[in-house]
């Protein structure tokens, strides 16, 4: 039987993984006409992305003695649209468009898909 803590802790520490790594990737979006230089940015974001593999580690260590591989990855790249979605929207207040989200619920049918048992 799966404890509650090999069950759900490794999708938390997936969400914030991927807060970091979103920030990461593409934080910098939101100064881009700033003048820092390139080397710069690209030290910054790895210096947030340790912080990612500090979470996604061991989230992806916890969930496989449960979960396969295959089904980690999709909910990882579900949770990974879901964290950018709100992080486009709230913090480079770009828009979410209807093709988004119809795209999001194709992601989430895939997630479906991976954990039913046929």
């Amino acid at each position: 039987m799966m404890s509650i803590v090999s069950k759900y802790w490794p999708f938390l520490l997936l969400v914030a993984s991927n807060v970091f790594m979103t920030f990461a990737w593409y934080g910098n979006l939101k100064y881009k006409n700033n003048s820092m230089p390139i080397f710069f940015i690209i030290l910054l974001s790895w210096g947030i992305a340790f912080f990612e593999y500090c979470l996604m580690i061991p989230a992806n260590r916890i969930a496989s003695k449960n979960f396969d591989t295959a089904q980690l990855k999709i909910v990882q790249e579900a949770i990974t649209l879901v964290v950018f979605g709100f992080f486009s929207v709230f913090f480079l207040k770009e828009s979410f468009k209807l093709n988004y989200v119809l795209s999001f619920i194709c992601i989430l049918g895939a997630v479906f898909f991976a954990f039913k048992k046929f």
